[in-house]
């Protein structure tokens, strides 16, 4: 299962040995795939959407849970043009603890908002519409998904301008690589040490993100669990997207270990201990965590990451002789 997961979110080139951790391999063997493959399957996606708008639509939906797969395994790479004019978000506007994208969504179909039809303005609308998540509403709410003439148009509208943003995102990297390779006195990064501080961030960011939110957030306090915050739930689709983020997240920590062979075999066997845990959990949407024996293993996954995250802030970290950092998440 984990190699159909994989495959389904990207193709990563073999890590090759060096001495130390090079950033033209992991530009070239982890960011531009993924982004590439992003580029490719949101275009799919669109593709897709113009076939056959309907919500049940099988194509549709497994043309969606490519391109999602495929965004989860690239969205701790939060730098450069994935933040440009907000990209990120526009593609994934979640946690959503207001309830801000149904809210959007039902009130562009009630008034059928002629902006729904309109691709090229899309950009436009509130970034609770757009994105991943928003189009999971369309097409998986039994209250949002209810077929129509304007709910057909908005479907395509909003695969288009998914299909738009990761094209721009993936076009883009292409110019930022030279940025990343050419550090200097004067330039966005002043030295390889910034370069490789971005890319530990990067994984702390995502390993974080994945901890606290994808699980933290369903799991609540064991007083008040929260099951209806887990992320994707409608899709069924929570529980996929922590084997996606850590299977990522583990390639980037061992391009970013590879100096150190005892160091980069203490993250993978972290990593294959927290995904072995998630493999043999059996709900996918994190619903048990109201029940007090399945809750215990999600959070013993939780902890799992927990020791990935230690391992990299006091290990990876001073071994590369960088610390992570401020990232996005902080103060969230």
């Amino acid at each position: 299962m984990r190699r159909i997961l994989l495959a389904a979110a990207v193709a990563c080139a073999p890590l090759t040995a060096t001495a130390n951790p090079s950033i033209s391999a992991i530009i070239d063997d982890h960011i531009l795939p993924r982004f590439e493959a992003l580029a490719s399957t949101s275009q799919a996606l669109s593709k897709a959407a113009m076939q056959n708008c309907d919500p049940t639509s099988d194509d549709l939906r497994t043309a969606y849970g490519v391109a999602f797969d495929v965004w989860v395994s690239t969205s701790h790479l939060r730098l450069g043009p994935t933040e440009v004019d907000d990209r990120a978000f526009a593609l994934a506007f979640w946690p959503d603890s207001r309830g801000a994208t149904p809210r959007a969504l039902a009130t562009l179909i009630s008034d059928e908002d002629p902006i729904g039809l309109d691709a090229a303005a899309y950009s436009e609308v509130s970034i609770a519409a757009r994105g991943f998540y928003a189009l999971e509403f369309l097409l998986y709410d039994e209250t949002l998904m209810q077929p129509s003439e304007y709910h057909c148009a908005l479907v395509q509208t909003v695969t288009t301008d998914i299909a738009a943003t990761s094209s721009a995102i993936h076009d883009d990297w292409h110019s930022h690589k030279d940025v990343l390779l050419s550090p200097g006195p004067d330039a966005t990064y002043r030295s390889e040490e910034e370069v490789l501080q971005e890319m530990l961030r990067a994984l702390t960011a995502g390993l974080q993100f994945t901890q606290d939110s994808r699980l933290g957030r369903p799991l609540g306090t064991f007083d008040r669990p929260q099951p209806a915050r887990a992320e994707a739930r409608r899709s069924g689709r929570s529980a996929k997207h922590v084997t996606l983020s850590l299977m990522s997240l583990q390639d980037l920590a061992s391009h970013l270990s590879v100096s150190d062979a005892n160091l980069s075999d203490t993250l993978n066997r972290q990593f294959e201990d927290a995904l072995g845990k998630l493999a043999t959990l059996n709900d996918p949407v994190f619903a048990g965590v109201a029940d007090p024996q399945s809750r215990l293993k999600i959070e013993v996954i939780g902890q799992s990451i927990g020791t990935i995250r230690t391992t990299v802030q006091t290990e990876l970290g001073p071994t590369l002789g960088v610390a992570a950092g401020f990232n996005s998440l902080d103060g969230d």
